[in-house]
Formats: structure tokens, sequence, C-alpha cells
């Protein structure tokens, strides 16, 4: 009988493990999101405007390039490389820096939820010493084209 019931409790906690790896699996699927972005300037309250924009993430999120991008226009981050990736859990961060003497750098941190995200990436400008942040809300709409783009 103790057999059993351990048996049972290591099969339901195993099964449990299962299906939370599976959970995580599918944060951050690849596919076009709706993204509402917000750039906060520190002691400028008015200037904080929200837009929204559409991106294409890639086969989950990737790893080799930024997994999600600075939106901010005009962004000095467009070409460089994300280093430090870390996931745990809903978790995701990751640091993006720049090349070169006083370039930019950044540190994104996201919560993943199924289908959708958050995060801030508190930013560092080059040769100005200007510190913001970006802040992103996202939602799935569905798979990007096979061209990788948005759909309109």
């Amino acid at each position: 009988m103790f057999f059993r019931a351990t048996s049972a409790a290591i099969l339901t906690a195993a099964e449990a493990g299962v299906a939370q790896a599976e959970q995580r699996a599918g944060l951050l699927q690849e596919g076009s999101y709706q993204v509402q972005v917000r750039l906060e300037l520190p002691n400028v309250e008015a200037a904080a405007a929200t837009r929204t924009t559409t991106i294409c993430v890639p086969h989950g999120g990737g790893t080799s390039g930024v997994p999600l991008p600075v939106l901010s226009v005009n962004n000095p981050f467009a070409g460089c490389p994300a280093r430090n990736v870390r996931r745990s859990g809903a978790d995701l961060s990751f640091d993006i820096v720049c090349e070169g003497r006083g370039a930019a750098k950044a540190r994104a941190t996201y919560t993943l939820l199924p289908g959708a995200f958050e995060g801030r990436i508190a930013m560092v400008t080059g040769g100005k010493n200007m510190t913001m942040s970006e802040v992103q809300v996202g939602r799935r709409l569905g798979g990007c084209d096979p061209a990788g783009a948005p759909p309109d």
C-alpha cells in the first residue's frame, strides 16, 4: 500500500513538473505581437506618451539577437547584440551592449505570460550619459507572415 501511494505521489509530482515546463515553453511564442510602448524620462512626466506598434518575434524569442527589441523611435540599440540572456520560469532578462567607447547600454527585464509579455528596458545612451526607461506591454496577435514581417 505504501509503495502504491508513494508511486502515485511521485507520478503526480512528475506530471506537474512536465505541465509547468510545457507552460513555460509556451511563454513568448513566436508570432506577431501588438506592443504598447512608453518612454519614461526622469523628472519629465508629461513626455511619457504611449504608442502602439507591431513586431514579429522569431521562434522562442531568439537567443542570438535581442530577444525583444527596444522599440523607441531613433534608438541607438538597433544593431547591438544581447548578452547575458537569462530565462527563469516566466522571467526573461538580458543586457544590450553596443560596441565602442561610451556606447549605449541597456538592461531589459520581462515577465512572460501565455500569449503576452510586460517589460522594462533601462537605457543609458552613449556620450550623453542620459538615463531613460522603455516600458512595453505586448499581446500576441497570431503568426507572422512567411517573410517574418508583422501583418498589416
